[in-house]
């Protein structure tokens, strides 16, 4: 168990906070790039406690700025955007993507009051079909890029909000166990749908987890033969499948996760775009971003009834049903969990980092850099070799 110091010392990231600090070294998806259009020029961000704004001025310049005007504070949500940048709709204050204000249109002619005017501005770039921002010191590292894009076109999918702590999405990442009974019924290889306590953990052999350069790789080993290795990618993001999940906080009490797939055509094991292992629909509500798994679908437990007939639903339930923030002094913590206490030292080591002014795992300087390994030919090699079963 943790302590409470322990506890608020890893699930707080607003800004100042140890773990905010620490996720403001790394690049973090904002959006999906088709949020953004002609139609829809602006639109609102919230991540790490923050409220911004993203849009693309009349010459095609991304910007991310602070939500509120530094004049009185109203939203550039429903600024006009123009050639140099966005203006606020209340006085027409003008800043371009960089956050330095152009104009102060309200002001004698001859002021240089907007030469005195610094707005929060944050870098984005585009990758894999999302918006990628950066909001700590500068200069920013490079972004990261994955081998999963060397096996074929990638694409995003919609993102998935969830009513809780982020740390609690990162931790189910971190507990393979959970899978063999949470999930015995939707996500097991070559078995008929089962409903039992013990669900198929005596089919695990081992589970094993080592930290690596970029994260933590993790290993299960099953009676069968089948032998996965997948990679966490220091510090919120997961490679599993033909998939790359990434658990942003929104703030301290909800999170999002972008997910990005990669289309390997007829794999058998392979998820295709719009579907994959434990989609609603056929993965028409999934593209849209809409993910109908509780009732109802803004409150939370005890008030929310949760759907169980799929990974996304289950995996909704066990994490906010652990509360907006778990209370990690009262857990019990056995064998099973070995992931879990590998990662937390990590983040706690870490965050000790960032506070002594040192880059922290994971952060890439050096652009020619490769892309992380995520152990996607592995997998894509034994998934051939063992076959998911209809069912």
């Amino acid at each position: 168990m943790l302590s409470p110091e322990e506890n608020e010392l890893l699930t707080r990231v607003g800004p100042g906070t140890p773990c905010g600090e620490l996720f403001r070294r790394y690049w973090l998806p904002i959006a999906p790039v088709s949020d953004r259009s002609d139609r829809t020029p602006t639109t609102h961000v919230r991540v790490l406690g923050e409220d911004l704004v993203l849009f693309r001025d009349a010459i095609g310049k991304i910007g991310l700025l602070g939500d509120h005007c530094s004049h009185r504070g109203a939203s550039l949500l429903y600024g006009r955007v123009e050639e140099r940048g966005i203006a606020c709709a209340y006085h027409g204050w003008l800043y371009d993507v960089d956050g330095n204000c152009l104009e102060t249109p309200a002001e004698p002619h001859d002021s240089r009051l907007h030469r005195t005017v610094k707005h929060p501005a944050y870098p984005v770039q585009e990758q894999y079909g999302l918006y990628w921002a950066y909001l700590g010191p500068r200069p920013a590292p490079v972004l990261p890029r994955w081998d999963i894009a060397d096996f074929g076109p990638v694409f995003p999918t919609g993102a998935q909000r969830f009513d809780c702590n982020w740390l609690q999405g990162m931790e189910n990442h971190m507990d393979q166990a959970h899978v063999f009974i949470l999930h015995q019924d939707s996500a097991q290889r070559g078995v008929a749908g089962m409903s039992t306590a013990r669900g198929r953990i005596d089919s695990l052999q081992t589970l094993e987890y080592a930290e690596e350069p970029f994260g933590i790789r993790r290993r299960q080993r099953h009676a069968s033969g089948y032998d996965d290795v997948d990679l966490m990618i220091f510090p919120n993001a997961q490679r599993t499948y033909n998939h790359i999940g990434v658990r942003v906080p929104i703030d301290d009490h909800h999170m999002v996760r972008y997910s990005v797939w990669v289309d390997v055509g007829d794999v058998p094991g392979a998820a295709r775009p719009g579907r994959h292992p434990g989609d609603l629909n056929g993965g028409a509500e999934l593209r849209r971003g809409i993910w109908p798994t509780k009732s109802p679908a803004d409150a939370v437990y005890p008030v929310a009834t949760y759907r169980m007939d799929g990974v996304q639903a289950q995996d909704l339930m066990a994490l906010e049903t652990q509360g907006a923030i778990a209370d990690r002094t009262q857990e019990r913590l056995a064998t099973s969990d070995r992931g879990i206490l590998l990662y937390r030292e990590v983040l706690k080591r870490e965050i000790e980092k960032v506070r002594r002014g040192v880059d922290p795992v994971g952060v890439i300087r050096d652009p020619d850099v490769p892309p992380i390994n995520t152990y996607f030919g592995q997998w894509l090699a034994m998934v051939q070799r063992f076959p998911p079963q209809p069912r």
